[in-house]
């Protein structure tokens, strides 16, 4: 049979009039590069979600078209052609709405405190993005691994205080571009004490002790994140999602806060 004789099942009608809110591929794995502050671009792997709106009158949508509108982009895709994958997923399958997501590791070299050992720590990178027509909703997130120490085991105990490793999940939308790096570190300076790959002793001393200095309950986490968001202009909404991995109850700590903030007047 030639080709163009084949029959295109996907395009014929369907008679229960339901639309479906989003379909595509899932778990898509593809190399990118993104902005890096120190060394102007990362190269990584991202695990893409890439879905369109399916309007009721058809039975299905073609998957081919989804990964061609990466693989047009060459073999690695950068981080500013979000908008146009956008642009080519509503063009190629005829939808009003488009939506991206894509996750991947990020890698920061961070220095010891004490002694200045380098070691490679990596965080979880997460770009979600939706057209609708002409339109283009971007959201960030950064997940960051943290210290942090009880300020009530510290104010009742004689002999030191429980503290756990915890994960602040911190999401943004912004005016102009944001780096990634930027995030990370506002997350960290809100905690105990920041996490590090490589500690020889007098690190591990410090960072204890540091910890033992700055105790925060997993309320004051989010609410440090929320405080710091709202002085940064360029932030116009965020959630900021924190739970603690408690080192001494079979449960975990939980909080998050959302706001969507209010523009601020150019001066």
């Amino acid at each position: 049979m030639e080709l163009h004789h084949l029959k295109d099942t996907q395009s014929e009608p369907d008679h229960r009039r339901i639309p479906i809110d989003r379909v595509g591929v899932k778990n898509l794995r593809y190399p990118i590069q993104v902005r890096d502050k120190a060394r102007s671009m990362q190269s990584t792997v991202a695990q893409f979600t890439l879905t369109v709106d399916l309007p009721h009158q058809y039975k299905g949508t073609h998957m081919s078209r989804f990964v061609e509108a990466l693989n047009e982009h060459g073999p690695v895709i950068h981080i500013d052609s979000v908008r146009d994958i956008l642009q080519r997923l509503r063009t190629k399958l005829h939808s009003q709405k488009a939506h991206l997501e894509f996750e991947f590791p990020f890698f920061l070299e961070k220095k010891a405190p004490a002694t200045g050992a380098t070691g490679m720590m990596d965080y979880t990178v997460r770009f979600a993005a939706t057209a609708d027509g002409n339109d283009v909703d971007f959201v960030a997130t950064v997940i960051v691994p943290v210290t942090t120490l009880c300020p009530c085991s510290k104010a009742i105990s004689d002999y030191g205080a429980h503290n756990q490793r915890g994960q602040v999940t911190y999401s943004v939308r912004f005016h102009k571009p944001i780096w990634i790096e930027d995030l990370i570190q506002l997350v960290e300076r809100c905690a105990s004490c920041e996490l590090y790959s490589l500690l020889k002793r007098p690190d591990e001393k410090t960072v204890t002790e540091r910890a033992y200095d700055n105790p925060v309950f997993v309320e004051d986490l989010v609410r440090n994140v929320a405080s710091l968001s709202e002085r940064e202009p360029n932030i116009r909404w965020y959630r900021v999602e924190a739970e603690n991995f408690e080192s001494i109850h079979n449960h975990n700590a939980y909080a998050v806060i959302e706001k969507q903030l209010e523009v601020k007047a150019a001066k």
